[in-house]
């Protein structure tokens, strides 16, 4: 038997293979002979692989990943160590059948497993001689395939001709791994020391540089000398192609000396862009210089950019600096310097068209024609800065693209929320790699032209971090005195954002920085009245809804009782959001029955809301009942509307302590603690024996303990309850208030009133106690929404107490 040669494990690109490596022997004739010897088993798991194909006599490393894989390969390895491995049709076939594998594959041995810290197992396997799947008798755990012998033409020994293609086989290869700079020293040392022919062109065949189904080809070929033909073929037109690419660059190298590489390293691009085909780099520069002709730049502009295209022709194409400059010229030239959008002046098609995308927001409609109405005596008049305050869904963003269409501008959009970084605002500076502009910059880019419409979504969500302050970045967009030469970082220069019409929308000015608030004109766009919801559901929700899902208007038809029964019983918002959400599972109700062919209502009925959308969740808010002494409806403002509130305080016998729960905040608790003081002097005029104070304990409550409660507005409520309290008088009914209260008993105005009215209403309260400051806000408040209510101004605590107890006692009074 011929000595055995050996190579290195290594050398099979096995990279996390790192423990007891060894050196596998070169299979030698008298092997490749025992092997050919072998019978094969009538059936063998069968092993697909993505994207080889496995030589008989090749030992290669396969990652395994996939659960079928991994299960034959353990089950194999315990048991034969024998495998059918076979190239899949489609790499990208994550769980192949018997239609996605080739039929003819190698059967092969497994020489070792080894388990990978992701889960994956890496086994190293030896082809052994090839085989035809006749028939797969099993897909699961994993593929089973009945097998027969492929049988391989030899040539006759001696054949010269067959020994010639073998020899120019060995030549090429050695040629090919000697001109490739990638491929390891160990290849040929392996190709030298192969003694069988047919193994020589297997491990060669492995080896090739072709896609996979060639690699098939190959071993489907079942005549040897074809099979060494069309490996030869294969090598001939690899080395075809690496000496085109060494004659590319020995092209550019024979006109070159060490002294000029960098002139060296622009001619060998040249020249590989004229083999391709392409465009030089001098065309590109020409073509830029060509559109820099076009723009509207100032003459220091102008001069910068030439400049700044100046120093991009000295650069090295190859180095990351010459893509970043690139990006910036880019960006001059696509930048719209000086280029408007021509404004439409017509006002009446202006608030038409606000009118025929929002209900409602009157202040703000009324301010947008206002400023198109000067911009049409004044043309160079600066864009104002508008900044929407309101609940969610009102409709504070979508208001946006309203006004570009009414004012023929267009229309960009950025989200605030969460923004930490100030080059997100201002841009990066050149000298990082991946620099770019900031938003601000590749909006008006994106927009075209210098005098969108661009709104600024949730300003109020702005966080900062130790990438800087997003916030104070804006300070300088935001200023009509300072925003006519806005500096990004990325631009280094001025951008004229003058005439852009910012529009900033927030839920609460709360978190806004002072500097930025001042800088904006605060428009409150307050929640929507149940009557609103349902025109704005009647006019454009329903329709929009019926249009997204195919149908029209007589497929459904939902009238004013139903949508205020959707509103009422299955939204609680201030806004529109959840309402269109509802509605939208109305319409697929519909759409469900059109597609399945089934009998519907078309007019919904109340019994068909309930259906659809189940059970009312929500019920109403009410009043508390005036049956109770010590139990007072007041009313409160959130971040997502109004709402109502109850106070509730009762009395037993102690020591004259007052307890507080319901998660107030301090304001609120100072606030009862001013009601009870104020009590406690006034007494008298109260009716209230002094000595009662020292021998109850007083305890005040506001359900719904899990929701923060804090402000002021609760005072005279408070109040009210405690007095109450200790007369035992009933609280009038249909009643609720809102108010600051002092020491001296003076009631102070205070904030959201359209909110709380708003919630009053939904709760069916008849009557409200204001601030006698507050009537100016009622005053500014849609008549429409104050129907039904009926509106009690004060300036003192005697005044609420007058208006808000009855002089009878409730029943079961307490003897105090």
């Amino acid at each position: 038997m011929s000595k055995h040669r050996f190579v290195n494990i290594d050398s099979l690109s096995l990279d996390d293979f790192n423990e007891e490596a060894e050196l596998i022997p070169l299979l030698t004739p008298e092997d490749e002979e025992a092997m050919n010897k072998e019978a094969l088993p009538e059936a063998l798991p069968i092993l697909p692989l993505r994207n080889t194909v496995l030589f008989p006599g090749v030992v290669i490393p396969i990652t395994a990943g996939r659960d079928k894989s991994i299960k034959l390969i353990n089950a194999a390895n315990k048991g034969s160590k024998v495998i059918g491995v076979v190239a899949q049709k489609d790499e990208a076939v994550e769980d192949p059948t018997a239609k996605d594998i080739h039929p003819q594959g190698t059967v092969a041995r497994i020489l070792r497993v080894l388990k990978m810290p992701d889960g994956n197992i890496t086994v190293i396997i030896q082809g052994k001689k090839r085989f035809q799947i006749r028939e797969v008798v099993q897909e699961d755990p994993y593929l089973q395939a009945s097998i027969q012998d492929v049988t391989e033409t030899r040539p006759k020994p001696g054949d010269s001709e067959f020994l010639a293609i073998i020899e120019s086989i060995k030549e090429l290869a050695l040629d090919i791994i000697k001109d490739s700079p990638n491929i390891p020293s160990e290849a040929s040392f392996a190709i030298r020391n192969i003694e069988s022919s047919s193994f020589l062109i297997n491990f060669v065949c492995s080896n090739l540089n072709v896609p996979v189904a060639d690699k098939q080809k190959l071993l489907e070929i079942d005549d040897l000398k074809e099979r060494a033909l069309a490996t030869l073929k294969y090598l001939n037109e690899e080395l075809m192609r690496l000496n085109l690419r060494n004659d590319i660059q020995n092209k550019v190298q024979s006109d070159l000396n060490q002294q000029q590489r960098e002139y060296f390293l622009q001619q060998q691009i040249k020249t590989i862009q004229e083999e391709l085909g392409g465009s030089s780099l001098e065309e590109e520069i020409s073509a830029m210089r060509e559109k820099a002709k076009t723009k509207k730049w100032e003459e220091k502009v102008a001069e910068h950019f030439d400049k700044e295209l100046a120093k991009m022709q000295r650069m090295n194409p190859q180095v990351a600096e010459y893509s970043i400059q690139r990006n910036y010229l880019d960006l001059f030239l696509e930048l719209p310097w000086n280029e408007f959008s021509k404004d439409k002046f017509d006002l009446k098609r202006a608030q038409r068209i606000l009118d025929r995308d929002h209900y409602g927001l009157d202040d703000v409609k009324k301010r947008i024609v206002e400023y198109l109405a000067v911009l049409k005596l004044r043309n160079d008049m600066k864009s104002p800065i508008l900044c929407l305050h309101g609940p969610p869904g009102v409709g504070k963003t979508s208001l946006g693209k309203s006004v570009a269409e009414a004012l023929g501008r267009e229309y960009v959009r950025i989200s605030l929320g969460g923004l930490r970084d100030e080059a997100e605002i201002r841009g990066h500076r050149k000298t990082y790699i991946g620099a770019m502009p900031g938003r601000i910059i590749q909006n008006i880019k994106k927009a075209g032209t210098s005098n969108p419409v661009f709104v600024l979504d949730e300003i109020d969500k702005l966080a900062s971090g130790h990438q800087g302050d997003p916030s104070s970045a804006l300070l300088e967009v935001l200023d009509p005195e300072q925003n006519s030469a806005f500096y990004d970082n990325f631009l280094e220069m001025g951008f004229d954002l003058s005439k852009v019409m910012f529009i900033a929308t927030a839920n609460s000015l709360g978190p806004i920085q002072p500097a930025l608030r001042d800088r904006m004109e605060i428009i409150n766009v307050s929640g929507y009245t149940i009557e609103e919801k349902v025109e704005i559901a009647k006019k454009h929700l329903l329709p929009k809804q019926l249009s997204e899902h195919g149908l029209d208007p007589q497929h459904l038809k939902i009238g004013k009782p139903q949508l205020e029964q959707i509103v009422e019983g299955y939204t609680r918002e201030s806004g529109v959001r959840g309402l269109e959400k509802q509605i939208a599972k109305m319409v697929r109700y519909a759409a469900m029955n059109i597609a399945m062919e089934q009998d519907y209502k078309v007019k919904v009925d109340k019994q068909t809301v309930v259906d659809v959308l189940g059970i009312p969740k929500l019920e109403r808010d009410k009043y508390e009942n005036n049956k109770v002494a010590g139990v007072v409806t007041g009313l409160a403002w959130t971040r997502v509307g109004g709402d109502i509130l109850f106070i509730e305080s009762t009395l037993s016998k102690g020591k004259g302590t007052m307890s507080i729960t319901g998660n107030l905040g301090k304001v609120m608790k100072e606030s009862a603690t001013i009601a009870l003081e104020y009590i406690k002097s006034n007494a008298a005029d109260l009716g209230i024996a002094d000595d009662i104070f020292d021998k109850y304990n007083v305890h005040i409550h506001v359900p719904e303990g899990a929701t923060p409660k804090d402000g002021p507005s609760a005072g005279i409520t408070m109040l009210t309850s405690l007095v109450s309290l200790f007369t035992q008088r009933r609280v009038k009914q249909s009643l609720a208030m809102t108010g600051e209260i002092t020491l001296r008993g003076k009631v102070l105005p205070v904030g959201g009133i359209k909110e709380k009215i708003l919630a009053a209403k939904r709760a069916r309260i008849k009557e409200i106690i204001l601030c006698e400051d507050n009537k100016r806000d009622v005053e500014e408040i849609n008549p429409q929404y104050l129907k039904g209510v009926t509106f009690h101004y004060v300036k003192e605590m005697g005044e609420v107490i007058e208006k808000a107890l009855l002089k009878q006692k409730v029943a079961k009074a307490k003897k105090l």
